[in-house]
């Protein structure tokens, strides 16, 4: 880690400055917003519908993904199984009754997964990171590929080193049967606790034989994804975080027309918007992502339900907008 030119001053460092807070802005003002500013919708009433498909009887030869709503996602590809940033347990905090699940979208377990090949953690926030779900997956999982420092979060969760690939930005893993990840960097921190910035958090190119699969993770708007797309675009679909935005985080987070420039930065030929539908994060209605981006697209866009299969090979598939039927 101290090697790392991102490490400087015992901390991992976005190539921009970052501000936590936008100009303008204050922690005490946030939190008073947050505790006392009347909200609308910021979860939904109703249960969200979702498809309970089962990832055990997936056709091998079929290249698909299936979202499990917020950062989490499976995909199948290339023979492979793929898991990215799961969290399974209904909550994405470590205080009992803290930031739970929606009705309806937690509908999977670790016991509904098949073997998995490669688990992708983009870094070590409670949302993406899931220490419950963790320790459910372990006896499933062949590799987990993360950012400098995560690794020492899974051996203490029981993890061997041979099971951890733990990278820095700009480096390439070549895996198995002529699959090849990228790490990239992401405009985002770290931390749990009390801890910021003391591992690295980051995005990937997942180069299969077939296709390029840009696995975003979270990330602020910046420069990045234009070098990304210079180095490794075109890619077949983008996976975007969109949701759980605030103009007073604007620099770790993206509004809905960033994410669809960031897109285009990646040369993406489909946009896959995630970070929604989950969890109550941001000050903004529920369903305000995804009727931003689904407004602005023009580039094709894929809006799944919780569970839906998403046809990798298919970039003409249709998705109805599921979220106007949700109160």
């Amino acid at each position: 880690m101290s090697q790392s030119p991102h490490y400087k001053d015992g901390k991992f460092q976005n190539v921009h400055m970052t501000p936590q807070l936008s100009e303008g802005y204050s922690m005490r003002g946030v939190l008073y917003d947050f505790i006392f500013k009347k909200k609308l919708r910021l979860r939904p009433v109703d249960s969200l519908p979702s498809v309970k498909t089962d990832l055990l009887a997936l056709p091998p030869d079929k290249d698909v993904l299936v979202w499990f709503g917020h950062s989490s996602y499976f995909i199948q590809t290339g023979g492979k199984h793929i898991l990215v940033d799961p969290v399974l347990s209904g909550s994405a905090s470590p205080l009992p009754g803290g930031t739970k699940a929606f009705r309806g979208a937690d509908i999977y377990t670790a016991d509904d997964f098949p073997a998995i090949d490669y688990l992708f953690i983009s870094h070590d926030h409670y949302d993406h990171l899931d220490y419950k779900t963790m320790l459910a997956l372990k006896g499933k999982v062949g590799k987990v590929i993360c950012g400098l420092g995560v690794g020492a979060h899974l051996e203490r969760w029981g993890y061997t080193p041979e099971m951890i690939v733990e990278k820095d930005w700009w480096q390439d893993v070549e895996l198995e049967d002529g699959f090849i990840v990228h790490t990239a960097p992401a405009r985002h921190f770290s931390g749990r606790s009390f801890s910021r910035n003391n591992t690295l958090w980051q995005s990937y190119v997942l180069e299969t034989p077939g296709m390029k699969i840009y696995i975003g993770g979270d990330s602020g708007y910046d420069t990045h994804f234009a070098e990304i797309g210079e180095k490794f675009g075109p890619v077949d679909l983008a996976i975007l975080e969109n949701g759980q935005y605030d103009l007073a985080w604007k620099y770790i987070h993206m509004q809905p027309e960033e994410v669809l420039q960031a897109a285009k930065d990646l040369k993406a030929k489909r946009l896959l918007p995630v970070h929604s539908s989950k969890f109550t994060l941001g000050n903004h209605a529920w369903d305000e992502p995804l009727r931003r981006i689904k407004t602005i697209a023009d580039i094709p866009l894929a809006t799944p339900m919780i569970g839906q299969v998403v046809d990798l090979r298919d970039d003409g598939q249709v998705f109805r907008e599921w979220w106007k039927d949700v109160n």
